[in-house]
């Protein structure tokens, strides 16, 4: 499918990554050797941290899987999207003045502030263990797939190449390497999303072609409550559930605004992430909607069907091969390899912190910052090895399971949202009221995956649990975590808890927002809800 001009697109491509890698990476701060490794030195810029806030975000079986769904006229799935620059808001107003003025490494760190070491320790080994069973192997997978697919390279060389290639100057540059990577390659994924649209339209024949060939589905962003898969009321008031926790609590984003120079600057990255969060919409979902059209005017040039089988998530690679000259469909794959090793970077750098402050440095406290930089990069290459490890169980257990094994996160995260969300409001709560919230909140979730996975016929009170929508399910969840975390803390007002008034918020303690700040953010919801209303 590629030839000579595309291969040297992509070798570019990654000379480039490379060249940016090393060059910022070794670019050092005054804030000491630690800060430089695993928060760029904390003297980020919002621009910065905005393009790595999504480039880390976007991988590329997020790109495959938009584009699919672009074409399935799911559009209802770019709700997502729109709720992340609703909630990357609540990052940059809420979160990010407690964050930056406890000056923490970690999210469990800030946990531990809060609350106590168990809170800590509790969320330190479900971050990691999820990031490697979830995070990093699915993204070294995605990889291994595009490599075989669009470059015709055997499956277990692609994923090597790909996951030794990220480790190395994860391992040598550090965060910083990692921040300025994601920012060339947001301009390579926008980039090249953006040709693929520009040629699809002109291969179909403009916009009124697209309108003629499409369905209602295919425009619409809303579903009836009864939908089994987007609910209005699941995409409204559960989505965001999940979204606080993954923009606003989870080390692998939160870490970009950790980096910031000030909370002026953290908030404009986060909003500057915020805008960014409306392109997918229209560079990764209507490139499928496009695929879908061409499909239906000219089933000849595309087809979904194999095998007698309709295969949507094939439309991002089918738009390659039939609407982009050489040269530029090297652009698309370059984009296709900026997502995932933008991805698998920020995943590496994100768990290596939390093993080397939420693990090591707890049992080595007087560590020094080389001895700590140098255990990140231990770390970060046994991630690389057990990310490899892993995938040859995931090809074993593809399929269903694989699917419900990714969504562990969206089952643990309500209680942890809550944790975080309410701890931040309510000075009253405590650690007793974490802890119980916490554990209750996980033996629901495992609970409900367990029986997902086990199959069979469920009835009653449990079988409307287990096919309840599981956003309606998430917001279920952080209700009943809420509940236990306000009562049991209210009946044990004695148990451990915060001694720093910093860490709740209060009038006395809030941090005003500049006008510019204030104006952007009202152009933002103005944005989505201008969104919500025309589709």
């Amino acid at each position: 499918m590629l030839n000579v001009t595309d291969y040297i697109v992509v070798g570019i491509y990654f000379v480039l990554v490379f060249i940016i890698a090393f060059y910022s990476g070794s670019k050092k701060s005054e804030n000491g050797e630690a800060a430089d490794y695993f928060l760029g030195g904390r003297n980020l810029g919002w621009f910065v941290i905005g393009a790595s806030l999504f480039a880390s975000n976007i991988g590329s079986e997020h790109l495959v899987g938009l584009a699919g769904q672009g074409a399935a006229g799911e559009l209802v799935a770019g709700q997502f999207e729109l709720l992340a620059a609703l909630i990357l808001i609540l990052l940059g107003w809420i979160f990010v003045p407690f964050y930056l003025r406890s000056g923490v490494f970690t999210m469990p760190e800030f946990l531990e502030k809060r609350y106590n070491g168990w809170a800590r320790t509790y969320l330190s080994y479900v971050s990691i263990v999820a990031y490697v069973l979830t995070k990093i192997s699915v993204t070294i997978f995605a990889g291994a797939i595009v490599f075989t697919a669009l470059l015709g390279i055997n499956f277990w060389t692609g994923a090597i190449v790909i996951v030794v290639a990220t480790g190395i100057y994860t391992v040598f540059g550090g965060f910083k390497a990692v921040v300025y990577t994601d920012l060339m390659q947001m301009f390579v994924l926008v980039g090249g999303s953006i040709v693929l649209t520009v040629f699809g339209l002109r291969e179909l024949g403009g916009v009124e072609e697209l309108v003629a060939h499409t369905t209602p589905e295919h425009w619409s962003l809303w579903r009836p409550a009864s939908d089994t898969s987007y609910p209005w009321t699941g995409i409204m008031f559960g989505a965001p559930i999940l979204g606080v926790w993954y923009w606003c609590t989870d080390q692998f984003i939160v870490q970009r605004v950790l980096a910031a120079k000030d909370i002026d600057t953290a908030r404009k990255g986060a909003l500057f992430g915020g805008y960014m969060k409306l392109l997918p919409i229209f560079i990764f979902m209507l490139p499928g909607v496009i695929a879908y059209a061409i499909a239906q005017k000219n089933p000849e040039v595309l087809t979904f069907v194999v095998d007698g089988e309709t295969q949507y998530d094939a439309a991002l690679p089918l738009m390659v091969k039939t609407v982009l000259p050489a040269g530029l469909r090297g652009l698309v794959v370059a984009g296709l390899l900026a997502a995932l090793m933008s991805s698998l970077s920020s995943v590496f750098n994100s768990c290596s912190t939390l093993i080397t402050f939420d693990i090591y440095k707890k049992y080595r406290p007087e560590a020094s910052d080389k001895e700590l930089v140098n255990a990140g990069r231990i770390s970060t290459v046994v991630l690389v090895a057990l990310g490899i490890g892993w995938i040859p169980l995931m090809q074993a257990i593809q399929g269903g399971l694989f699917q419900q094994l990714q969504s562990i996160q969206a089952y643990i995260s309500p209680p942890i949202a809550a944790a975080f969300l309410l701890g931040i409001f309510f000075k009253k709560i405590n650690a007793a009221g974490a802890k119980w919230a916490l554990l209750s909140g996980a033996a629901l979730g495992i609970g409900r995956l367990s029986l997902e996975v086990a199959g069979g016929e469920y009835t009653g009170f449990i079988g409307w649990l287990v096919h309840m929508n599981f956003l309606h399910y998430a917001l279920l969840l952080f209700a009943i975590c809420s509940i236990i975390l306000i009562g049991v803390s209210l009946l044990r007002p004695d148990a451990e808890s915060y001694d720093d008034e910093t860490l709740v918020w209060s009038t006395a303690n809030a941090v005003p927002m500049s006008s510019t700040t204030k104006a952007l953010t009202f152009l933002l919801v103005l944005c989505v809800v201008t969104l919500w209303v025309v589709l």
